[in-house]
């Protein structure tokens, strides 16, 4: 299935990720560190789903998993219908750009680029031209309240405008899924408030479906779904 046609198979309440049995174990040496061990889990597209667990239980490599970063030891898994774990890394590459959005406890931006530039990388890896990638950039900077800033760059911006700077970036390519590492993690209650507000309208009103990694309650109190990690096994615990 081409990344076109997924995104069009994707449509609201529709299975966009599957997956089964899946597993994930490190080599140390001699010795094999189970992280994942048989995970089922199934993701509705337009879901907001929150992932919590202790240090250690696995999140981040399920995160990784999900995002073709990183490849499962056993078990399948599927996005919008397509086994990812058949592509090839350059495949991979170029799934991940157009189907994926990030965002990051730490922002991630490059310093010495602007707001509009930041949101503009992933776009320079496709086929349109500047001014496409800059009117396109512009816009998810106005989706997210930072029309005035666009060529502020990320040390003139408070840690609440990096984030929504970091969002904006997520979104720009129209991905399938955005997965958000402990999106709130470096923000103050307000800021944070404010971040969780925006994703999760960005969810009920664009349809996004999100898979949010976070340790605070209240943060996760904003999601559809509550599935929790326990040393590598998962719990989906449904929301009341």
């Amino acid at each position: 299935m081409s990344d076109e046609g997924a995104k069009a198979a994707a449509t609201r309440g529709a299975p966009l990720v599957e997956i089964a049995g899946l597993g994930k174990t490190y080599h140390r040496g001699a010795t094999d560190v189970p992280v994942l061990v048989d995970v089922n889990l199934t993701i509705r597209a337009g879901e907001f789903v929150a992932l919590m667990g202790p240090s250690g239980s696995g999140k981040s490599t399920l995160l990784n998993l999900i995002a073709g970063i990183d490849r499962p030891t056993t078990g399948s898994l599927k996005i919008a219908g397509r086994d990812i774990q058949g592509l090839s890394e350059r495949e991979l590459d170029r799934w991940r750009n157009r189907s994926i959005g990030f965002v990051f406890q730490f922002y991630n931006l490059m310093p010495v680029l602007t707001a509009l530039e930041n949101v503009e990388l992933p776009l320079t890896l496709t086929d349109m031209t500047r001014d496409e990638r800059l009117a396109r950039a512009s816009a998810a900077l106005r989706i997210v309240g930072l029309g005035h800033r666009l060529t502020h760059r990320p040390s003139e911006l408070s840690g609440g405008e990096q984030q929504r700077v970091a969002i904006a970036r997520a979104l720009v390519t129209d991905p399938l899924l955005v997965l958000a590492d402990e999106p709130t993690g470096d923000l103050d209650a307000k800021s944070g408030t404010e971040i969780l507000g925006i994703m999760r309208l960005l969810n009920r009103t664009a349809g996004k479906t999100f898979i949010m990694v976070t340790h605070d309650p209240r943060a996760a109190a904003t999601a559809d779904r509550l599935v929790h990690l326990d040393k590598g096994r998962l719990t989906d615990d449904p929301a009341p």
